[in-house]
């Protein structure tokens, strides 16, 4: 494995930055030179593995850290603050994602047998394996032989997606690529609060709609997600009245877009985020990073 780790890192290495220009799987190379603030960002549905470097990401109650090999999945959308906290000019951050694909998942269940559920989960972190390693290293190879991509690459991302689900995060894997179960009943409440994010949000409606009691929907989502469906919602509000502000920079405006009635409560909640007053970190993001910060 350290052979196949190296040369998958000098892989990467030379084609950071860059995707997989193929309408297949999503593969990205992502690097950085230094360590960042965290950024708030939303997290869709995916595969990543640090090949250097380190990264840490809260996503709720939860921090969680990438060190070099390993690999970090996520089956659901989630809110998240993350940042790079190991990197530097000779030695940066490295990491390839996927994004994943749930259809080829579903496929798959059938080939894979199925092992008694940890609980429910959407997201979590384990040590990279030699059989995940392999189709990763030959993935990657297609950055430099892109003519073989279109046909190659499909076959690569279902090989990685089936190692993926042998591994130790199978479990969580194998309950994204369901179309029923509790994961499947989140997911399908999650896509209305991301649609109706500046809606009231009324726990016993929410509940009825993905099948559960009020109290049976509040523990799964909080097991899925790290968070209540009131702190997803406030996450998502949050997140979409940042993006507004550095394009307008106004916060009442902003404030009530997203659903806040009370401008005092979205200021209190803004810092809180955020770390400054809506208009300071407007201010602060078009004079350093602007739209860079959003989508880091």
């Amino acid at each position: 494995m350290p052979d196949s780790f190296s040369r998958l890192l000098a892989l990467a290495a030379r084609h950071a930055g860059r995707t997989l220009p193929l309408a297949g799987p999503r593969v990205a190379i992502h690097s950085g030179c230094k360590p960042t603030t965290p950024v708030p960002t939303l997290y869709e549905p995916m595969l990543c593995v640090v090949l250097q470097g380190a990264k840490q990401v809260m996503i709720g109650d939860r921090v969680l850290r990438y060190d070099p090999a390993s690999y970090f999945v996520a089956t659901l959308e989630l809110p998240a603050t993350g940042c790079i906290v190991e990197a530097s000019a000779a030695r940066p951050y490295i990491a390839v994602s996927m994004a994943l694909n749930r259809a080829t998942l579903a496929d798959l269940l059938c080939a894979v047998p199925e092992t008694p559920s940890a609980g429910l989960a959407g997201f979590g972190v384990s040590a990279m394996t030699p059989e995940l390693l392999d189709p990763w290293l030959r993935m990657l190879g297609l950055f430099e032989a892109p003519q073989d991509a279109p046909v190659l690459a499909p076959m690569l991302e279902r090989e990685i997606l089936y190692r993926l689900l042998q591994g130790p995060q199978g479990d969580i894997a194998r309950q994204a690529a369901r179309g029923d179960g509790r994961l499947a009943q989140i997911r399908s409440a999650i896509g209305w609060i991301r649609e109706n994010f500046d809606r009231p949000l009324r726990i016993e409606e929410l509940a009825a709609r993905a099948g559960m009691s009020a109290a049976s929907f509040h523990r799964h989502f909080k097991a899925a997600t790290a968070m209540s469906p009131l702190q997803y919602q406030k996450a998502l509000r949050l997140q979409e009245a940042r993006r507004l502000l550095v394009s307008n920079g106004e916060a009442s405006r902003a404030a009530y877009r997203v659903g806040y009635e009370s401008a005092s409560q979205f200021s209190r909640e803004y810092a809180r985020m955020f770390g400054h007053p809506p208009a300071r970190d407007a201010a602060r993001l078009r004079e350093s990073r602007g739209a860079e910060e959003l989508a880091a």
